[in-house]
């Protein structure tokens, strides 16, 4: 893959068609030269653990800064459902959840595995939601839903919490990345690294705020999280006798019982994240949500602001790989996706593949996929 396009002064590969950044990122030319340099050394027996420290906190501090939530309350795992599970353990008896219907799995299924203690987990329509929230304890929904990108009413969420002292859990997974965000006032967010945030698999983070255990106001108290898989990272000497004690871990909040970090995820989290946390959030949600809605408006479908394009065209994933385009296949229809690599030769390449026979092209609507993007100063 010799082609490259430039974002913000970076390089990263460019494979024409390739819309599946919802299913799996690419990454910039720095990250992956990183990770390469990290196998490296590892395989030339000169890696040490302590080579990773840094990276950890690192991409610790800037998900957070994507995500606008403390980083004092970030604790790193490996995937949104592990870190997701201590939460839903810890929920009292009888708990009741909504969920959108339709909503991945990794934010239901900690919490449907509950049942046994009365906890409940209701369905509802993603628009539903925010009016449907004050019958519930927890709200747990992903800020963009996987199948199709449609986007959660935020402020209507966040108004039931105020009024109703319903706790929020939001899964940022394919929302962090493209999507300008400010979620301090949930209780919970959690977020996966290999999508948008351009990592390696095997980097995640949650956020929990001390209102999960407090309560929002006019919500009563729950117990403390207990962290199941805590391990020898969260001790603050873990390089000294750290190691060796049973005792609970000494650094205070929830990094303090986080597992092992995965290395080389790490090192290329490192790299991404801070990357995408210095640029303008507002030129990166347009770039991305202007090629989506370029490829809708192509198709007769009306803007969503997503950076997400789910198509139920009959046939529509033969067609996009017949024409050499990547996308996924969710909930029965073609899912395509815009980011920082995807140009407007991508979204012309998908309405030619997707575009009934004999449907005329339409005129240009403005859309530029201008790539040149600046650092947030």
């Amino acid at each position: 893959m010799d082609e490259t396009v430039t974002f913000a002064e970076w390089s990263l590969p460019r494979r024409p068609g390739y819309l599946n950044t919802a299913s799996i990122g690419i990454p910039p030319l720095r990250a992956s030269a990183v990770v390469a340099d990290a196998v490296a050394r590892w395989a030339a027996g000169l890696g040490s653990p302590r080579d990773f420290d840094d990276d950890v906190e690192a991409a610790r501090a800037a998900f957070a800064a994507l995500a606008g939530v403390p980083a004092a309350d970030v604790a790193q795992g490996s995937t949104a459902s592990g870190l997701i599970g201590p939460l839903a353990a810890s929920v009292p008896d009888g708990t009741r959840v909504l969920v959108a219907a339709g909503e991945f799995s990794s934010v239901t299924r900690p919490f449907a595995l509950q049942g046994h203690r009365g906890v409940r987990v209701t369905e509802a329509p993603l628009s539903e939601l925010a009016e449907r929230a004050g019958e519930h304890d927890l709200v747990a929904v992903s800020v963009v839903q996987s199948a199709d990108g449609r986007l959660a009413d935020l402020d209507g969420l966040f108004a039931a919490r105020a009024r109703s002292g319903v706790r929020l859990l939001l899964d940022v997974t394919q929302a962090a990345g493209w999507l300008p965000l400010r979620l301090d006032g949930a209780d919970a967010v959690v977020g996966a690294g290999y999508k948008w945030l351009l990592a390696p698999r095997g980097a995640a983070w949650l956020a929990r705020r001390p209102s999960w255990v407090d309560g929002p106001p006019g919500a009563g108290g729950w117990p403390e999280v207990v962290p199941h898989g805590a391990g020898w990272y969260g001790t603050v000497d873990r390089w000294t006798g750290g190691l060796y004690t049973p005792d609970a871990p000494a650094r205070p909040g929830p990094p303090g019982g986080e597992e092992s970090p995965v290395w080389f995820a790490h090192a290329g989290a490192a790299v991404t994240l801070p990357w995408l946390a210095s640029l303008d959030p507002g030129l990166v949600h347009a770039h991305c949500t202007g090629l989506a809605d370029a490829l809708r408006e192509r198709l007769g479908m009306a803007p969503a602001g997503s950076a997400i394009v789910s198509v139920r065209t009959e046939d529509a994933a033969r067609r996009l790989a017949a024409a050499g385009i990547t996308a996924a296949v969710r909930d029965g229809a073609a899912r395509l996706s815009f980011h920082l690599s995807t140009t407007l030769d991508d979204v012309e390449a998908a309405a030619a593949a997707l575009r009934p026979a004999g449907q005329p092209r339409p005129g240009n609507t403005g859309t530029t996929g201008d790539r040149s993007v600046t650092p947030r100063q």
